[in-house]
């Protein structure tokens, strides 16, 4: 493959690594530093790529020998103190466990794919996938609060929810409500869609609430994810599209309550 060719390749795949590297740092920040150097060492060695005939997959192995080889997922050095509970919890996880988690839930690598990512058998990257799963749902109960204005999504979302043992503060179907809900009682997670009943925005409302609450962990589910992964402005490190699975819901959940630092987005 030229190198043109190549370039355009793993451009077309660059969102989804910076989607995926900010689920696993949990900042915008810390997720494109790793995404701009797995970019830097494939321009520096393209042999980095040969052996794996999908760019997606190849990109993702540049990416974990990068992740691997820096001993800690993140520098706490500038760290507020809730990020820096979160990165102790996440070192008491079992190594290796949210990585092949959030390949197969956010990333939805199917297990062998997830197994040549990693450099380990697939029967290794389901059993990672399962422990994860387990050590993450346990580790962090609290209230979560759901912006969402088509009712079945609404109520599945709140079920899922409810059954991983989070306490749902209530359901807001625009802008308005949203705040209003808030103000009774203050969530400790947001799941957000973008697109609210009324024509307001999903991301207005969220960066209101941010405002007004401080730092609260964010989760957007969207049917247009690529228009909030552009790099043109601040991330959110949780991002699910349309149609989600349960699977996919709980893994975002569980993670996103590891992490406290949420950036505004600007529309």
């Amino acid at each position: 493959m030229s190198a043109e060719k190549l370039a355009q390749s793993v451009g077309r795949e660059l969102p989804y690594l910076r989607r995926y590297a900010r689920a696993l740092t949990g900042s915008q920040h810390a997720g494109d530093n790793y995404a701009a150097a797995t970019l830097e060492a494939i321009l520096t060695d393209r042999s980095i790529m040969e052996g794996e005939t999908e760019i997606r997959i190849g990109l993702f192995r540049a990416f974990h020998a990068i992740w691997q080889s820096t001993g800690e997922p993140v520098d706490d050095a500038g760290a507020t103190i809730r990020e820096k509970a979160a990165q102790a919890r996440l070192r008491k996880l079992t190594p290796n466990s949210r990585e092949a988690l959030l390949l197969r839930t956010i990333e939805e690598l199917r297990y062998d794919q997830i197994a040549r990512v990693m450099d380990i058998s697939q029967s290794e990257a389901e059993e990672l996938v399962g422990i994860a799963l387990n050590e993450m749902s346990s580790a962090v109960a609290g209230r979560v609060m759901v912006i969402e204005d088509e009712t079945i999504i609404a109520m599945d979302l709140r079920g899922i929810a409810q059954a991983m043992g989070h306490e749902v503060t209530g359901i807001a179907r625009t802008h308005s409500a949203a705040l209003e809900l808030a103000g009774k009682e203050r969530p400790d997670l947001i799941l957000a869609d973008i697109q609210l009943a009324d024509g307001s925005s999903g991301i207005d409302a969220v960066n209101d609430l941010l405002n007004n609450l401080g730092d609260l962990p964010v989760i957007f589910i969207t049917a247009f994810p690529d228009r909030l992964l552009t790099g043109d402005r601040p991330e959110p490190a949780f991002l699910i599209p349309k149609p989600y699975t349960e699977e996919q819901v709980r893994s975002a959940v569980s993670q996103a309550m590891f992490f406290a630092t949420t950036e505004g987005l600007a529309v």
